[in-house]
């Protein structure tokens, strides 16, 4: 359970994220509500996790979860440049987050 709340929270990660920046320093109303429901969801979630996961593997899977789809959408959305080399170190981080769920 721990782990789907880890992954949950990620996912939540992304969207704060995308948020804040939508939210033009907090003067759009509608982004800057998504962002502090994300944020205290992703919190939340990461902190229950870390109840029975060790804080090093929660926090890395939270940040590589968080990072790699915030990445992963600002590129599909033209926002972010695609090229194979970031593409292929976008796979290389979510494969390290897969490593460090099977060796746990």
């Amino acid at each position: 359970m721990s782990w789907l709340f880890l992954v949950g929270s990620g996912v939540l990660e992304a969207v704060w994220a995308l948020a804040l920046g939508r939210a033009e320093g907090f003067s759009r109303l509608v982004p800057s509500i998504v962002f502090g429901v994300a944020l205290i969801g992703s919190l939340v979630g990461l902190a229950m996790a870390m109840r029975t996961l060790p804080i090093g593997t929660a926090y890395a899977v939270w940040v590589g979860i968080g990072a790699a789809l915030t990445v992963g959408y600002s590129m599909v959305a033209g926002e972010e440049a695609i090229s194979p080399v970031r593409v292929v170190l976008i796979v290389a981080l979510v494969g390290c987050v897969v490593g460090l769920k099977l060796t746990h």
